[in-house]
């Protein structure tokens, strides 16, 4: 919202300011011209303000006139006084809520700190922003009612014991919890340090702590609301989506990478409320700057509303007395790091320093005492300059809007840490320090008891509570909530898709092929087709996916506003205002934040969508992988396909486009089950009863499942196998050998399974050794039922022991055990103890390559001759056959034992 009026101190500040504007050589002219503006105003109202300054812009460029560009608005707030709606509540109950709520909320950090040293948390950040948060919670916040309607609320992470003590004021959590915060083992619930939905899954909605993070999926989740909304499936017109976040979290690129992309989609359902409280972990978010019209300059240039809450009510009047212009230049000429510096100083200090620069302002606060210009507020600490920043927000139509408020980190504090640079790391107050912070706050708590920072909840039939509660009512509910019961919905069986486990009849296509057909077809199921959401960065031609352009369409809010250049091709590229496939452009963090939003759909409204993320392999778990954990902490559900993955498969990319250690770092992410896939048959079979796991039974996990770009002749699903392609094992076939000397198990997964069904065959004809071939879909699956098996055993001694899987199937199966991978060696190695013989792992490590796949193979010894060599000397080495013989089979097959080692190379 912009200011309704040209005050005279932005007038003076035209003509004193040197640095933005050139000296004013005829001041009757000027005067003339904005006489001239200020009758237009007045007459015709602000649009047309806008209409004529933008037609003299655009005549001086056509003249040839260079204009400036101007970024910024004066370091003033962008609603003028005169121009605030009246506040509509009650201003004296909610200070009292406020600092009830406040005085809960350092308390329980002291308390815990001071019974558990070093246990942490943060005092100072809900100390700067409970104004912002209390106006919202107040005025603004929608709660769920009884299902998913509301607002979606993304809470600044380091501010968390505010939220806690708002809960508990409300009686959504006890004393107890409480005493427990950053305790969560305790029989009664402890509190997370942070919101974690993982952990407290009827409280907390969205992860936000791990910074930058919050922001980005709050993008994402607005432009999920209206996607949902477009295509019909759910009225989301009335859902906002907030973010409250730091100054200092808007260094991360994620917080800012985004934010056209907002712009880009009219996202008027969100709103960002900035906290600048000028302060990092360590001291000034910028000490030489202004980062509040640093951020304005980057957030009006993408597009954005912007609306500057700089200055309390108190300055109002020194505001409108200047009559130089010279109070709005001196705002302007100091940095930040000296506005903290005032903090912390005297009145007098603040006199000589800041009004003494300039006759004219030592003039202007001549009336003020020392103690009063000590406590001229910010704006952020000011609910009516909050509250008419917030309803401009939600008022404002066409684009998001950013509120940045100016506060100051620990207020409240005092002595202990208020503006200071330690005032992060406050984690406890002293005894005169409480009783300080309990005065000021007008906390009912006498001198004996204070000492102890006793819980304060006013009583029930009290005009605070009744005032609290009937807000919330009147809103909704309480904020924030996650529900615990949620949709389930009717999954196809395999029956249905078994077209998919008769092989390609000759043809040879790639897994990833295969997958964009299965996919293709989900998305005209009658029952799951429209709740499918396919998400791609930018890459769908690169994964053969332009066959569904036509068939579904790129969701575009606007269409297509445009006939694209391939408009005459079958398979033409097609945006649509209810398009299903999300195109996001070259960002997988972006794309990571469309699958969060719809992979928690079914507990933010309801409704369950089914994400696919097709992505480079490679640029996954290394490149997002802290999105993808808070992905899990969402409890997210959906599908990651890492498309061209392998080492040596993707063979001419090279180095930086070469995945083979994904699958080693999914391991880390407890609710990701990790598969990698030779035959189209396993992809189908993994999607189709993970689906029905998480959308039919109701379980909480991530998919991801690797394919690959490689060309071959896909066979027939073998009788019988699909538990073992879920589970992460099953045979493929049984290699038999003329008079065997020996038998080995051999077990591939992804495309390598084809290299050790060549290497089956070459043992068998060559050296006469029989194999069983293993199609391996998962090691970390077969691992982790492994893992859970030994746990219980070591757990129930006297009780017979459990079987895993991975032993279940290799009863009686004589080794060696001979495994190879596109992936690491440490990928396969997960199930060595489990197996009844000795294992050799061969995988991809080292660094990628561009080459032939053939030469890459060998390089990293995973090609069907370095399988043979692996096997033969696990026989040699257990004394089954010489060692001469391995030798010669070096040479025989033209192998160079010499080759540098690939791990190094």
């Amino acid at each position: 919202m912009a200011n309704a009026k040209i005050m005279p101190a932005e007038e003076n500040l035209m003509r004193n300011n040197p640095s933005t504007f050139s000296q004013d050589v005829d001041p009757a002219e000027t005067q003339e011209w904005l006489d001239s503006l200020d009758y237009v105003l007045e007459g015709k109202g602000d649009d047309r303000v806008r209409f004529l300054l933008s037609a003299l812009e655009n005549r001086a460029h056509a003249r040839g006139v260079d204009v400036p560009f101007a970024a910024n608005t004066p370091y003033i707030n962008t609603i003028h006084a005169s121009d605030q709606p009246a506040y509509p509540g009650n201003r004296e109950f909610e200070r009292r809520i406020k600092s009830i709520i406040r005085w809960n909320a350092m308390a329980m950090v002291t308390r815990a700190n001071k019974n558990f040293e070093g246990l942490g948390g943060h005092i100072s950040t809900f100390a700067s922003s409970a104004t912002l948060v209390e106006v919202a919670f107040n005025h603004f916040l929608r709660g769920r009612g009884s299902g998913y309607e509301g607002d979606q609320v993304y809470f600044q992470g380091h501010a968390s014991p505010g939220i806690y003590s708002r809960a508990f004021v409300e009686g959504r959590l006890t004393e107890k919890n409480l005493e427990n915060f950053r305790r969560e083992l305790q029989p009664e619930m402890g509190l997370s340090s942070y919101p974690h939905p993982w952990l407290m899954d009827e409280f907390w909605e969205f992860p936000t702590v791990s910074m930058g993070l919050g922001p980005i999926c709050s993008i994402y989740q607005a432009r999920f609301n209206r996607y949902l909304h477009d295509r019909g499936l759910k009225d989301t017109s009335k859902t906002r989506v907030w973010a409250f976040l730091g100054d200092g979290e808007c260094d991360e690129p994620e917080t800012l990478g985004a934010i056209s992309l907002a712009s880009r989609e009219q996202l008027d359902n969100l709103t960002w409320v900035i906290n600048c409280n000028l302060q990092r972990l360590d001291g000034p978010v910028r000490g030489n700057g202004k980062i509040i019209q640093e951020l304005e300059a980057v957030f009006r240039g993408a597009g954005w509303n912007v609306i500057k809450v700089v200055w309390g009510s108190d300055w109002d009047p020194l505001l409108e007395a200047d009559k130089t212009g010279l109070l709005v230049k001196r705002m302007e000429e100091v940095v930040d790091g000296q506005y903290q510096k005032y903090v912390v100083e005297s009145g007098d200090y603040i006199r000589k320093h800041f009004f003494g620069k300039y006759p004219e302002l030592l003039e202007l606060v001549k009336n003020y005492s020392d103690e009063k210009l000590q406590k001229l507020t910010r704006g952020g600490h000011d609910p009516e300059k909050v509250y008419a920043a917030y309803k401009a927000a939600t008022q404002c139509k066409g684009k998001p809007t950013v509120v940045i408020a100016k506060t100051i980190k620990g207020y409240g504090l005092g002595e202990a840490g208020e503006g200071r640079n330690v005032t992060h790391n406050q984690k406890k107050l002293n005894e005169e320090e409480l009783r300080e912070f309990r005065t000021r706050f007008s906390i009912p708590i006498s001198d004996e008891e204070v000492v102890k920072a006793p819980f304060y909840r006013p009583p029930e039939d009290s005009a605070e509570m009744r005032y609290l509660k009937k807000r919330r009512e009147e809103l909704g509910g309480p904020v924030p909530s996650r529900p615990k019961s949620h949709p389930t919905s009717t999954i196809p069986t395999l029956e249905e898709y078994k077209e998919f486990l008769g092989g390609s009849k000759g043809k040879e296509m790639s897994t990833t092929m295969g997958f964009v057909r299965l996919l293709s077809k989900l998305c005209k199921d009658q029952n799951i087709g429209q709740n499918i959401v396919p998400i791609v960065p930018d890459e769908s031609r690169t994964f053969g996916m332009e066959g569904m352009f036509r068939q579904v369409g790129i969701y575009a809010h606007s269409g297509q506003l445009y006939e694209p250049v391939d408009s005459d091709q079958l398979m033409y590229y097609k945006e649509a205002k209810d398009g299903q496939i999300l195109e996001e452009g070259i960002t997988e963090a972006g794309s990571m934040s469309s699958f969060i939003s719809a992979g928690n759909s079914y507990s933010q409204h309801g409704i369950n969508m089914i994400p696919f993320f097709i992505y480079y392999s490679m640029f996954g778990f290394q490149r997002i992988g802290d999105l993808i954990w808070c992905a899990a902490d969402t409890r997210a559900k959906g599908f990651m396909i890492g498309g061209t993955a392998g080492r040596t498969t993707l063979n001419g990319e090279g180095l930086q486009h070469q995945d083979g250690h994904s699958h080693l770092n999914a391991i880390a992410f407890p609710t990701v089950r990790s598969y990698d896939v030779c035959y189209a048959y396993e992809t189908a079979v993994i999607t189709l009863d993970g689906m029905k796991k998480l959308y039919e039974q109701g379980e909480t996990a991530i998919y991801y499942i690797t394919v690959g770009n490689e060309n071959y002749v896909m066979p027939e699903m073998p009788a019988g196998a699909e538990e073992g392609i879920i589970r992460g094992i099953y045979k493929l076939k049984s290699q038999d050998a003329d008079k065997p000397r020996a038998k080995v198990q051999l077990m591939g997964s992804g495309t390598i399974t084809r290299c050790v069904l060549d290497a089956a065959v070459l043992l068998a004809e060559k050296y006469n050794i029989a194999s069983d071939v293993w199609g391996v879909t998962s090691y970390t699956e077969l691992r982790r039922d492994a893992q859970t098996c030994e746990r219980w055993n070591m757990f129930h001694p006297t009780e017979e022991p459990k079987k895993s899987y991975i032993e279940t199937v290799m009863e009686g199966v004589e080794g060696p055990f001979i495994s190879a991978s596109d992936n690491v060696r440490a990928w396969g190695e997960q199930i060595r103890p489990y197996l009844p013989g000795n294992m050799v792992a061969l995988g991809t490590d080292g660094m990628g390559r561009s080459e032939t796949r053939e030469a890459l193979r060998r390089h990293f010894e995973v090609d069907a001759e370095s399988v043979v060599i692996a096997t033969l000397y696990e026989l040699a080495r257990t004394g089954v056959i010489e060692r001469t013989e391995v030798a010669q089979a070096i040479k025989d097959l033209n192998y160079d034992a010499e080759k540098p080692n690939p791990y190094f190379a």
